[in-house]
């Protein structure tokens, strides 16, 4: 869970109450039953294979829910002092543990607005231009992903496609485009 957010609020816990800021705690099958049941079963995804990467902006009660449930996080200060390719071995080797790979969800407000500037909710210090193509080339490089979704791209506020071409490239990326 590629993110400057945790989305591990639920109605309970969330301050503004938007329901893009509870995905993963659904999928966790925590929060409502209508969204953590969708499909008849839950959790879709167990806490020991989930790790948040590049997460910046925490809500206070999110932070608990994270501690209770036991996911793996490692913020942008992680990235900062060990380095992308680190932090990206380690969080793909917990995800991957006892499964046969793992899904990748990418939202764009990870990376720092200056590179990826249309999206809704961007907050500073996030990922550069570079960090997020090593990142999705570590995840090619793994060869285990299993499905991946970009998500906050928001083209009415976009400033000439720049954060819709920059997720073209990081999708490429990740499927195993490379420089040479």
């Amino acid at each position: 869970w590629i993110d400057a957010h945790s989305d591990i609020n639920t109605p309970e816990t969330s301050p503004s109450g938007n329901v893009h800021g509870m995905p993963l705690a659904a999928i966790m099958g925590l929060g409502p039953p209508e969204l953590a049941n969708i499909f008849d079963f839950h959790p879709k995804v167990l806490a020991e294979n989930c790790v948040l990467i590049g997460v910046r902006d925490i809500d206070g009660i999110e932070k608990e829910n994270i501690r209770r449930a036991g996911v793996e996080v490692f913020t942008m200060r992680d990235i900062d002092e060990r380095g992308m390719r680190a932090v990206m071995e380690e969080a793909l080797r917990l995800a991957g543990r006892g499964t046969a790979g793992y899904h990748v969800s990418l939202d764009m407000d990870w990376i720092d607005p200056e590179d990826a500037p249309g999206v809704g909710t961007p907050v500073r210090g996030g990922a550069t231009y570079r960090e997020a193509h090593l990142a999705m080339e570590i995840i090619a490089d793994h060869g285990r992903m299993l499905s991946f979704e970009i998500v906050e791209v928001n083209p009415v506020i976009d400033e000439h496609n720049r954060t819709a071409d920059l997720a073209v490239e990081l999708t490429l990326s990740a499927f195993g485009k490379k420089i040479l």
